[in-house]
């Protein structure tokens, strides 16, 4: 793909803005089998990605591959129903150009999610965590090369990748639903084959609660961006070595598709309060 500069970004902004005429404050990217909140957003206008120009196409199950705008609770919101992996072959500033287009057209706040392996040894299948901070292990990183000062500054401070404001909101709102969320630290790899029980040690002695193939370059494009984020893992297994069982896709799917109740429940509380 084209070198990311302002005219791309303008392109694939010009041409969402003339399949609708509502201005979305809030972005959501949505992992692997969540995309069941789509159904929740009211007036939707759905643009699939190849319809976009310069945008990539999704190739992964669960990933439906388009972009929804809408409101949910009477807030407006821009939705990517599929997301795009560096483990599909696109460098780290493909993965986010999208979010770079979610400021062009109005965004301020992102909702980011993901489906991930529980590291952390407390944690079960079909909890929810609330991302604190990453680890960036993919060796990639989406601000390489020339900066453009439009888009942000050339060293974007990280110290608080994930907003404090929106964390203590999604907690205490799991609070008023009855349950109570995990928060922890996410590292996101390359993928894409799921990590050795050696790699799942060494996560863990890093700091590292969970892990997945996601999210990491979203994010620092979105903060580079001034956007406010707040994270969601779904924790659909425990990572390798936990338990005497192979991974899967498939039970990624199975368990995202078991907490999508608790998960639909919760954005809908959130999305009104951000």
């Amino acid at each position: 793909m084209t070198q990311l500069t302002q005219n791309i970004v303008k392109e694939a902004a010009a041409f969402i803005q003339t399949k609708t005429n509502i201005t979305p404050e809030i972005g959501l990217i949505l992992g692997s089998g969540l995309g069941i909140l789509a159904e929740l957003i009211e007036d939707a206008v759905a643009i699939p990605y190849g319809d976009i120009p310069h945008f990539p196409v999704s190739t992964v199950e669960g990933h439906v591959g388009e972009l929804l705008i809408g409101t949910i609770q009477g807030r407006p919101v821009v939705m990517m129903k599929g997301r795009f992996h560096m483990y599909e072959g696109y460098g780290p500033e493909v993965t986010a150009f999208p979010v770079r287009v979610m400021k062009a057209i109005g965004v301020q706040k992102m909702l980011v999610t993901n489906a991930a392996g529980g590291v952390n040894t407390s944690y079960e299948a079909g909890d929810l965590m609330i991302i604190s901070d990453h680890l960036n292990l993919t060796g990639r990183n989406p601000l390489m090369g020339p900066n453009d000062s439009d888009f942000g500054v050339r060293f974007p401070d990280m110290s608080e990748a994930y907003s404090h404001r929106l964390r203590k909101l999604a907690k205490d709102t799991a609070d008023k639903q009855g349950f109570t969320m995990k928060e922890g630290v996410y590292a996101g790899l390359l993928g894409p084959n799921y990590e050795t029980p050696a790699e799942i040690v060494m996560l863990r002695t890093m700091g590292a609660d969970a892990v997945g193939m996601s999210t990491v370059a979203e994010v620092i494009v979105a903060r580079h961006a001034g956007i406010e984020v707040l994270g969601i893992s779904c924790i659909t297994n425990m990572a390798a070595g936990i338990l005497e069982q192979p991974l899967s896709h498939d039970e990624v799917m199975e368990t995202a598709e078991m907490v999508k109740e608790k998960f639909l429940n919760l954005v809908m509380s959130l999305i009104p309060q951000m």
